[in-house]
């Protein structure tokens, strides 16, 4: 038999040994309307299965394939959506309205088989003057559903977009073969780098208005320093808080994050440790920055009175001495004098200049 008649039974069998990739199946186009759906993909062993995929048709073939997993992920989706996706996914009540909600603190909450993480995200905001009414920090909030199956990432605000970390996680196979738990890292350690991008810009602020209040002619303005209090105090409430949650992913005890998954999270749990630190410097700082500057302000209140104090004393002897001479008494001492009304002037205004260098000697004027 030559070569040729070898060929057709050899592509036979490479077909049957050979699974084709899984392809989504052809479904109606969905009803006009907003759909908070940013991008929903299957992965197997890390690789991105081609095509559009609805969620429903995704998780059906991830279940039946092996190292597969769905990332579906949401921006600032309405509750009837919402409901629908939890329908499918089998997310619990509670869970789905605090990602409809979106005023949760960070925390890490497990319902059956599902773990709900909950980010807090921050981005600085560019202004040319710090003011009483600038915004400094911006904060927004990102909901994982993480489950072996799959990862639901729900994003409120324009603080951390998820596209290029989806962009990059997908660069790395090796890392997203791990399944979801790869992608909560991602996520996870693309929020903490904003941490660190915005506590870098913070403190460039915070020099700036110490300068200004520690200056030689120094104008800062104690509601500027307020505004910069508020702004940190919303920034440590989106950070501090995380704490908690990544100590309980890096724990020993924690057998649902694989164990190179972990080291990972390791990694952002020392970012975000240094990020707590310098937030608190910071606070610290700003403290003593308003304290100094209440000071200052205590202290020019102070020489204000002093200075007013002196010119009213200089005024008091021209005061007292018209006042004398204004009586209209017919017997008074030298109201017969040629010189006396010259004399009188020269005493008024000798009694000024030795107050005024009193008072200038002893600092206050």
């Amino acid at each position: 038999m030559n070569r040729r008649a070898w060929r057709a039974p050899v592509r036979a069998v490479t077909r049957i040994l050979t699974p084709e990739p899984a392809q989504p199946p052809i479904r109606p186009a969905p009803a006009p309307g907003r759909s908070a759906i940013v991008d929903c993909a299957l992965y197997v062993d890390g690789v991105r299965q081609p095509g559009e995929w609805h969620y429903a048709d995704a998780l059906a073939a991830a279940r039946e394939t092996d190292r597969a997993f769905v990332w579906v992920g949401l921006h600032e989706p309405e509750l009837p959506e919402m409901t629908e996706i939890a329908e499918t996914f089998g997310l619990h009540e509670l869970a789905v309205e605090d990602a409809v909600k979106a005023e949760q603190r960070p925390k890490l909450e497990r319902f059956g088989e599902i773990n709900f993480l909950v980010l807090r995200t921050a981005r600085y905001v560019e202004h040319g003057e710090l003011t009483e009414n600038s915004e400094v920090v911006e904060t927004g909030q990102v909901m994982l559903f993480i489950s072996p199956l799959f990862v639901i990432s729900v994003r409120h605000g324009d603080a951390c977009k998820l596209a290029p970390v989806r962009a990059d996680l997908e660069a790395k196979q090796d890392l997203l073969a791990h399944g979801p738990w790869a992608v909560a890292y991602a996520v996870a350690d693309r929020v903490v780098d904003l941490y660190i991008a915005v506590a870098d810009q913070v403190e460039m602020d915070l020099d700036a208005l110490e300068s200004e209040v520690f200056g030689r002619h120094s104008h800062g303005r104690i509601q500027r320093i307020y505004q910069m209090k508020r702004e940190l105090v919303e920034f440590k409430r989106a950070v501090a808080p995380l704490q908690r949650p990544l100590m309980t992913l890096t724990a020993q005890i924690n057998r649902e994050v694989p164990k190179e998954i972990r080291r990972y999270f390791r990694d952002v749990q020392d970012h975000l440790t240094r990020t707590v630190e310098q937030v608190n410097s910071y606070d610290d700082l700003l403290n003593s920055i308003l304290q100094a500057r209440l000071a200052q302000v205590t202290v020019d209140q102070n020489n204000d009175m002093r200075k007013i104090a002196a010119w009213a004393g200089i005024a008091a002897v021209w005061t007292a001495i018209a006042g004398i001479y204004g009586m209209n008494f017919a017997f008074m001492p030298e109201l017969g004098w040629r010189y006396g009304y010259p004399i009188v002037l020269t005493v008024m205004v000798l009694s000024s200049v030795g107050l005024y260098r009193w008072f200038r000697r002893n600092g206050w004027l």
